[in-house]
């Protein structure tokens, strides 16, 4: 899974260390800004999934940075991170769709907890907005066009299993392998079961059984 790309503005030099290792630490990818200015390239030249914004910094402040990223960027997630705890500014910044104002000084971890809660609705919402068959780890759950599939635990990790590698011939043993691990003990038919119930929940052709062999994962003839 690809990491989240994390634009971070601060123009305090230990604030933006400190927060860049804790975000770091948990997996994202960050790009530092200080300045408004360079934050403003850093958007035309990159994607990014989330923009953690100081207001007070130069040259152009974050709520001119939040301006731009709801003309161009409407879809990315932002924090405003300021001192400014006065609530002119902060209106105005939520009229400029900031997710979230978080006034400074501020603990790393809640701050990483408020941007994990933020960007886990971000991706529910676009994975809800995907069109076709989509699987979502994370949470456990299958999409189609928007739509979650009710999938058992069992039928979930099997469609997951055959997806990750489309075209690849399973045997009914590496399937169980996959969802049960070593804790099954019984007949391998089981796997045909969950086949059978699966062809009745998704919506096209996409489980081929492999004649002697088992399954493979196929697009679906909708």
């Amino acid at each position: 899974m690809n990491a989240m790309q994390i634009l971070f503005l601060e123009d305090e030099p230990t604030i933006r260390e400190v927060l860049t290792e804790y975000m770091k630490m948990q997996s994202y990818e960050v790009t530092e800004a200080e300045d408004g200015e360079r934050a403003l390239e850093l958007l035309k030249e990159q994607r990014f999934d989330m923009a953690v914004l100081d207001i007070m910094v130069p040259k152009a402040s974050g709520l001119e940075v939040l301006s731009y990223i709801k003309e161009h960027r409407p879809q990315m997630a932002v924090i405003m991170l300021t001192a400014l705890d006065d609530e002119k500014t902060q209106v105005q910044a939520f009229n400029l769709y900031a997710d979230d104002y978080v006034i400074k000084p501020v603990s790393p971890i809640i701050l990483l907890k408020r941007m994990e809660t933020i960007l886990r609705r971000v991706k529910r919402k676009e994975r809800q907005e995907e069109k076709g068959l989509v699987i979502c780890a994370d949470s456990y759950q299958a999409f189609y066009d928007g739509t979650p599939l009710e999938l058992t635990l069992s039928e979930f990790l099997l469609l997951q299993t055959l997806k990750k590698e489309p075209g690849r011939a399973f045997t009914r043993e590496q399937l169980i392998l996959r969802i049960f691990n070593e804790d099954y003990v019984g007949n391998d038919r089981i796997i045909d079961a969950h086949v059978k119930n699966l062809r009745k929940k998704l919506p096209g052709n996409y489980i081929k059984t492999v004649i002697g062999v088992g399954y493979q994962f196929q697009e679906g003839d909708l």
